[in-house]
């Protein structure tokens, strides 16, 4: 049976080759393909490249007329080692160093153990607010653990991440 559909397969595909309405076909010694032959130029592939990074470097005018720049006192905090069922909070200093109002415009902990409080206010240029986190643990976390806060911001780089750690104690 394998020989039966090798032996088809090897014809269909001999015929389809030597078929005379084959969509390749040389020209002055070249071999040209007729599917290649609506293509666009180099010259006019690099107009259109020209034109997407001119448009790109206008986004990024925009975007950075519209955005500051901040700084955070820390990215990471560490407990150290706390008990089961506690509140833990820590502080994060957010200034902001560059010349629009920063606005931080979400603030997520990667768990429900974790509950971070956004700044509700803009923050002028040259200004600092706190961003605030409650590490409670639930029952049954124990050991090392490690959880983020994602900020985002109207900054260039929209996404920040900050990091607390703790080591619960069991029982």
């Amino acid at each position: 049976m394998k020989k039966i559909i090798v032996s088809i397969t090897v014809f269909t595909t001999l015929i389809a080759c030597s078929d005379s309405s084959s969509d390749v076909t040389p020209q002055n010694g070249e071999i040209v393909s007729s599917i290649a032959s609506d293509a666009v130029t180099d010259e006019e592939l690099e107009a259109e490249l020209k034109a997407i990074q001119e448009e790109e470097k206008a986004r990024e005018k925009e975007l950075a007329a519209k955005s500051t720049t901040l700084k955070f006192d820390k990215l990471k905090h560490d407990f150290g080692d706390v008990g089961p069922d506690s509140d833990n909070i820590t502080q994060f200093t957010v200034t902001n160093t560059g010349n629009k109002p920063l606005i931080i415009e979400n603030v997520a902990a990667s768990c429900g153990c974790t509950m971070p409080k956004k700044p509700e206010k803009p923050i002028p240029p040259g200004q600092s607010d706190v961003i605030e986190v409650k590490f409670h643990p639930k029952p049954g976390q124990v050991n090392e653990i490690i959880k983020t806060v994602t900020v985002t911001a109207n900054t260039v780089d929209k996404v920040h991440t900050l990091e607390i750690r703790a080591f619960v104690k069991g029982a």
